[in-house]
């Protein structure tokens, strides 16, 4: 899989800065929103009491996809910083936030309402019990099993100018990334020791249990995007060549989290699978750049499957808010039907990930589509009753 030879860069590969190209940041994007509904159905599989042997391939399946939060934000970083031509959000930074604020903000606000107000059972840790709480419930990430990553994208988002104005420090000074790699790298180091000896199991358990969602805890994906996308002359050609290296650690590291998780003598929990350890951090590195590999393989060769891997892109988020809301949908529904045992259990995680999948991106698509619909009839209007003013 050797795609690019000495420092030669395919043009195909993320030429120029054209946003509707595909690029690596979307095939991330796709494969996080796609992995991180398997975590929803095992999250739900754990719950039915599964055997001794079912808990081995859902700890399996499980950490496989335990990259998806890491890759995502390694995504994001990577095609904003792509398509801004270098240029710091100075002036531009009220319509950049105006755009987020309809693309990210506002199904972020109703997803989470939708799921306080019509699923109140899946927030985490405790419910809301007064306005108060309802307000906490809703801006914290506990609203939901996987809206603890809102709280912590949107981080990125808002500071997204200081990430741009990086970029355009870091172009052309191959010194200076360097320095970054490698401040980032040991100050990266230094945040997952506090968190594992402090946080993970420690005395600031229930403190600091936040930590995990402040954008800090994540950096190193961003970084890593914006150096990639900075550096791809010097980067990319070494990525694809020694490509295997990162599938070797990927599988060590996958054992690893297996071996660390079922040592836990409490019962087999999520809780004791943080992205925040020194295996977790190395499995979604490797994850990451096998992910990027593949794409460079797929851009390379222009594959028909590109226009599907954008498309799919641009509604991975709003896909991702609502997948937990139609799995338990699918999941509740199920046990109408007498599914509600551990038997052939693999075969209904299976069948609910399938359906769930197909489910959330499609009414993310088709609610996109109205949404615009909706704001287009409305702006026609607004228009006419103008018109027949004047």
């Amino acid at each position: 899989m050797n795609l690019l030879k000495g420092g030669r860069i395919v043009a195909e590969v993320n030429e120029e800065n054209d946003p509707n190209r595909t690029d690596v940041g979307d095939f991330l994007k796709v494969f996080a929103c796609t992995a991180v509904m398997l975590q929803t159905v095992l999250g739900f599989a754990l719950d039915v009491g599964p055997s001794t042997a079912q808990q081995s391939w859902i700890i399996g399946w499980y950490n496989a996809v335990k990259f998806t939060a890491p890759a995502f934000i390694f995504g994001i970083l990577y095609t904003t910083v792509r398509t801004t031509s270098l240029r710091t959000l100075h002036g531009d930074y009220l319509p950049y936030l105006q755009t987020q604020w309809t693309a990210l903000f506002t199904p972020t606000i109703w997803w989470t309402l939708a799921y306080l107000v019509l699923m109140p059972s899946l927030q985490q840790r405790e419910r809301f019990d007064g306005l108060v709480s309802f307000n906490w419930q809703f801006v914290n990430g506990n609203a939901a099993p996987h809206l603890w990553y809102n709280t912590m994208m949107l981080q990125f988002i808002i500071l997204m100018p200081l990430f741009v104005g990086l970029t355009r420090w870091l172009t052309g000074h191959s010194g200076r990334g360097v320095a970054v790699s490698l401040i980032t790298l040991v100050g990266y180091v230094w945040w997952v020791a506090i968190y594992d000896v402090e946080v993970f199991n420690g005395p600031r358990a229930n403190d600091w249990y936040l930590l995990d969602r402040v954008f800090i805890s994540f950096i190193l994906y961003a970084i890593a995007g914006i150096l990639l996308w900075v550096f791809r002359d010097q980067l990319i050609p070494l990525l694809t060549r020694w490509w295997w290296i990162a599938a070797v650690t990927l599988i060590w590291s996958w054992w690893r989290n297996n071996v660390e998780l079922k040592s836990f003598n409490v019962g087999l929990t999520f809780a004791n699978a943080p992205y925040l350890k020194p295996a977790g951090v190395v499995y979604a590195l490797s994850a990451i750049v096998l992910i990027i590999a593949l794409a460079l393989w797929l851009i390379k060769r222009q594959s028909q499957l590109l226009p599907t891997v954008h498309f799919l892109a641009v509604y991975a988020y709003r896909a991702f808010l609502g997948n937990v809301f139609w799995m338990n949908l699918l999941w509740q529904g199920e046990r109408l039907f007498g599914w509600q045992s551990n038997n052939a259990l693999g075969a209904r995680v299976a069948v609910t990930y399938v359906l769930g999948w197909a489910i959330a991106f499609g009414f993310a698509i088709e609610g996109h589509r109205l949404e615009t619909w909706i704001k287009a009839g409305a702006e026609r209007i607004y228009l006419k009753v103008e018109q027949s003013k004047a």
